[in-house]
């Protein structure tokens, strides 16, 4: 790395970017993703925030050694995914901010050509680029706002189907994401964000523990009447929820918390209550169909889809919010 990119604190230096990647026992694509990002930042000014959410498989000591340019966070507990993000936040210098996930892979010259697009944008309040899957296919990150019709849509399965081009509205199925468009969700795997927008609007809301903060963020920024646009303008590969991936059927329970909790802040207690049920409903119906799945046909697919699902079912309560702190 050009060792102008980053370094120590030094009031006296303007900072592009700040990059805040928050980790928690992804330590090989911790690493990879350092070592794109740092090969990718060009003639940037830049600061890297690494934020390690109590990690028990030695990141934050491979961030240390490893990565010594990198500012280092080691938290003595997993404080989620918005507050630590949120620490970040606070030590960030830069005039745009980036939230950066561990399992992704920064390509090219992705970061400058993301600051110039924003900098030439000045009524854009945060943007997305175009994400790539491990396989090398696009990934539909840039959605619409998960409204009561997205969420039947979506857990209904009639997203799957490719026409009427109305039930993919949600994932905006029909875009192949090879054009500049604006969206009312970028997704937190890369999101550059306005050091100006995080000041009008607050940092992320710690309420949301695992999922739907960065949504719950973009709606605020929209209210606040800043746009949110795709440009594809560089690329990165995101390998996908690898930390979600050890949480078995929790994962499941967090998002649902989250997609409720984000309804009854946005729509009021009613429209909680709405989601709440729907959500509900598709988990029964999912445990049902699973559980007789599994007695008629000897899957072991459908053995452990029905276990899955049934464990759902059983901390249906949990789905519902139960504190509420201030949003930050």
């Amino acid at each position: 790395m050009n060792p102008q990119s980053t370094g120590g604190p030094n009031p006296e230096r303007h900072i592009d970017l700040s990059i805040v990647i928050v980790n928690w026992n992804t330590r090989k694509m911790t690493r990879e993703c350092l070592a794109s990002v740092s090969s990718g930042l060009g003639d940037l000014a830049a600061e890297i925030l690494v934020v390690d959410n109590a990690s028990t498989d030695g990141s934050a000591d491979m961030v240390e050694a490893d990565f010594p340019e990198v500012a280092l966070i080691r938290n003595s507990e997993n404080r989620g995914f918005a507050a630590a993000n949120n620490q970040g936040f606070n030590m960030a210098r830069g005039k745009h901010v980036l939230l950066l996930n561990t399992d992704t892979l920064v390509h090219g010259n992705a970061l400058p050509a993301s600051v110039v697009w924003l900098n030439a944008h000045p009524d854009v309040g945060a943007m997305g680029c175009r994400v790539l899957n491990t396989d090398g296919s696009v990934q539909l990150t840039c959605s619409m706002y998960p409204s009561v019709l997205n969420q039947i849509l979506q857990l209904s399965g009639l997203s799957k189907l490719r026409h009427p081009r109305f039930f993919g509205r949600h994932s905006m199925t029909h875009w192949l994401r090879d054009s500049e468009r604006e969206v009312e969700v970028i997704s937190g795997c890369y999101l550059l964000v306005r050091r100006s927008v995080i000041d009008q609007i607050g940092l992320l809301d710690e309420n949301f523990f695992f999922f739907g903060e960065e949504t719950d963020w973009c709606k605020r920024m929209r209210d606040a009447g800043w746009r949110l646009m795709f440009a594809p303008v560089g690329e990165i590969t995101h390998h996908g929820s690898v930390s979600a991936r050890k949480l078995d059927y929790h994962r499941d329970v967090l998002l649902s918390e989250s997609i409720v909790r984000l309804h009854r802040k946005h729509a009021g207690v009613f429209g909680g209550l709405v989601t709440f049920g729907i959500i509900s409903m598709f988990n029964a119906t999912r445990a049902l169909y699973w559980s007789f799945a599994a007695v008629f046909s000897s899957s072991e697919h459908a053995r452990a889809r029905g276990k899955h699902f049934r464990a759902v079912l059983k901390v249906t309560s949990r789905v519902w919010p139960k504190s509420e702190r201030a949003a930050k």
